[in-house]
């Protein structure tokens, strides 16, 4: 049985009885085949039994919580079954040692900005970013702290967005980046995008040995899978910033998915159902991979980013981001 992220949106209780997890809300009582659940992702207010949460960590299911607003609040992640001793000194020997540190965070920005790129091209925007990018990379491979990547990382991204304009339609420009809250849809739309993506990347690395507490570029904190973060800067471009055009471009999205509030703007929930389902249903699609020679999902390509870098950290074969072919 293929396994398939299950999202609710309504407001519920989840529980087990005996050997099965059920979903009830004011609709009635459905029954989960948990077999075939990969991870979940709760928008709704929802009560989790604990004899439930027992039986998804058994699973090695993770769950995700979002709140009222779309954002991501935290997640439910099953006791680790995967992780390696030398693994884990590896990716934390990589941290503590400058130099290594800094070259990875310089590859995760320099894969995003590459796919940031071919966006543009793709787009037909891309008129002067190949020139003002190649200096920005020349800056990047100079910096010699975290704070001189990140900063050379905004720079790119600024770049990035005043030409993604030129290709959005009017009352979907992003004109500043703003996030909490978005100042606008465009902005709305494309945080509610990376909080998922965000999630997503969690899931993936739960399903590998990495330990997603231990990044490179983003810092460390108490209280985030910063890895993840990482990871979500070579797929941000190529899989949300597209998403969110092709949404508004289509006319799929309108001015009446969102809503104004927080002193800002938001999705409303029929809108962030919407989205959703257009963005399950990228990640459902297949590429052929230039080196497996054969097809894989646009999601299974996260799991592969986070082998890449397990190579790379135990000494097998340098890290290179993916930078989108398709």
């Amino acid at each position: 049985m293929r396994k398939r992220s299950l999202t609710l949106f309504s407001d519920g209780n989840l529980f087990r009885r005996e050997n099965t997890l059920y979903f009830e809300n004011a609709n009635g009582r459905k029954p989960l085949a948990i077999e075939g659940i990969y991870d979940i992702y709760i928008y709704g207010h929802v009560n989790i039994s604990s004899q439930a949460l027992h039986f998804l960590a058994q699973k090695g299911i993770a769950v995700h919580f979002f709140n009222h607003y779309g954002y991501y609040d935290g997640s439910f992640y099953p006791r680790e079954k995967l992780h390696s001793g030398d693994l884990v000194i590896k990716q934390a020997e990589h941290y503590l040692r400058g130099e290594k540190r800094l070259r990875l965070a310089k590859l995760f920005v320099k894969g995003s900005a590459l796919n940031m790129e071919r966006n543009l091209k793709r787009w037909k925007v891309a008129k002067g970013f190949a020139e003002e990018l190649e200096g920005l990379l020349g800056e990047l491979e100079e910096a010699g702290k975290i704070t001189d990547v990140m900063n050379v990382e905004a720079r790119i991204r600024q770049e990035y967005y005043t030409r993604w304009d030129e290709h959005l339609p009017e009352g979907f420009k992003i004109v500043k980046r703003t996030r909490r809250p978005p100042g606008n849809e465009m902005n709305a739309l494309v945080s509610f995008l990376n909080s998922r993506l965000y999630a997503t990347i969690v899931s993936e690395l739960y399903n590998t040995q990495l330990v997603p507490t231990v990044s490179y570029l983003h810092e460390p904190g108490e209280r985030r899978f910063s890895l993840a973060l990482d990871l979500s800067e070579i797929f941000k471009p190529i899989i949300a910033d597209r998403i969110a055009t092709r949404l508004v471009k289509q006319g799929i999205i309108k001015r009446e998915h969102f809503r104004s509030e927080l002193n800002g703007v938001l999705l409303t929930k029929e809108g962030m159902r919407l989205v959703l389902e257009h963005y399950n249903r990228e990640l459902a699609k297949s590429v052929k991979h230039p080196g497996l020679k054969k097809n894989v999902t646009k999601q299974r390509l996260v799991r592969l980013e986070a082998y890449k870098l397990i190579k790379h950290l135990v000494g097998v074969k340098d890290y290179e981001p993916l930078v989108a072919w398709f």
